[in-house]
């Protein structure tokens, strides 16, 4: 039997520069994996929001059509007795349709809502039956601490990623740039002829030599360096608008919850002010002073209010998750107490 075995001293680091680029491409595609993970963390929480919310809207809805339903019979009756058009008639019925209709839409979005969360949780779409709740009742906002610091970014996956790649960027650079240094590969042969195993290293013969290689003047070598250097300016560059975008992001997520908590005291203010007169106008039912029509309508009124409130709720919790997702999974308590 007779081998040859040839290896090559890593004098300047080559061959380490060669095993810590796959190291960092591994590390990189690690972030990428906890960045799908985050994506479908808050994907899941936004689907079963927004299962709550037409939940509540439906409710709404049949309210809205029951108020609809009694103006409509008491138009019909103003009608039968010759003191309101037709005309007025037909609108509230037209009225009446869209607002079924508008029911039927929702629970068909809520229907492929209900799948698309069945589908998130890796279950088939038809299997997962969400009980009805209303989102208001259900699920409160969470308050996003002050004072974030913002080396709370460097946790998020896609900045971790894009770090990772510029190192192997530069690794890879550094192995191109190693190659033109001289290398010396060491030949060892052996041979030996045996009868038997245990007979394998009894005799034998066995050589070395060494050739040195100067690859400093190979065109090919200087052509591997400039790709390199122009990747490693890529991936600088990737880095760097990754990093500019995150900061965008986090900023504009910050401001989208911040003015939609504002326009909630708004709303709330408005709503306040509809139930009260609601409330008058039952009274003044009782006595006679209003009819039941004006009475349905300032309902239907405070009915849309609470619509836009309704919407105004979920709007801040989708804000929330969008926080969440941009800091790159929340902030830990330690943190937030450490930065007060």
């Amino acid at each position: 039997a007779a081998s040859d075995v040839v290896w090559e001293a890593d004098f300047w680091g080559l061959v380490r520069k060669g095993v810590e680029a796959p190291e960092a491409e591994l590390r990189a595609s690690d972030a990428e994996w906890r960045a799908g993970y985050l994506r479908v963390v808050a994907d899941t929480s936004t689907a079963y929001f927004e299962i709550r919310r037409f939940d509540e809207q439906i409710d709404r809805q049949v309210k809205a059509i029951e108020r609809n339903t009694d103006i409509l019979e008491i138009y019909r009756s103003m009608y039968a007795e010759g003191i309101l058009p037709k005309t007025q008639v037909l609108q509230q019925q037209a009225e009446q349709d869209r607002l079924e209709n508008g029911l039927l839409e929702l629970k068909r979005l809520r229907k492929l809502t209900e799948n698309g969360l069945a589908t998130l949780l890796g279950r088939p779409a038809d299997t997962l039956k969400v009980p009805p709740a209303r989102l208001t009742d259900t699920i409160k906002p969470v308050d996003v601490p002050a004072g974030l610091p913002s080396d709370l970014l460097s946790r998020r996956p896609d900045i971790i990623a894009a770090e990772f790649r510029v190192l192997q960027a530069y690794n890879l650079e550094g192995q191109a740039r190693l190659a033109r240094l001289p290398t010396l590969s060491l030949t060892g042969r052996g041979g030996t002829a045996a009868f038997s195993v245990s007979d394998l290293f009894k005799a034998g013969t066995f050589g070395l030599s060494s050739m040195l290689s100067f690859p400093v003047f190979d065109p090919s070598v200087r052509a591997r360096i400039k790709v390199a250097e122009a990747q490693a300016e890529a991936t600088e560059n990737e880095y760097r608008r990754t990093v500019i975008g995150a900061f965008e992001e986090v900023e504009n997520a910050l401001t989208n919850l911040a003015s939609h908590k504002a326009q909630h005291v708004e709303l709330q203010g408005r709503r306040s002010k509809l139930e009260i007169v609601s409330g008058q106008m039952h009274a003044q039912l009782e006595e006679g002073v209003v009819s039941h029509l004006e009475v349905f309508e300032t309902e239907r009124t405070l009915l849309d209010a609470e619509q836009e409130m309704l919407a105004n709720h979920w709007q801040v919790l989708i804000d929330t998750i969008v926080v969440f997702k941009a800091l790159g999974g929340g902030w830990p308590s330690e943190v937030v107490g450490n930065s007060r």
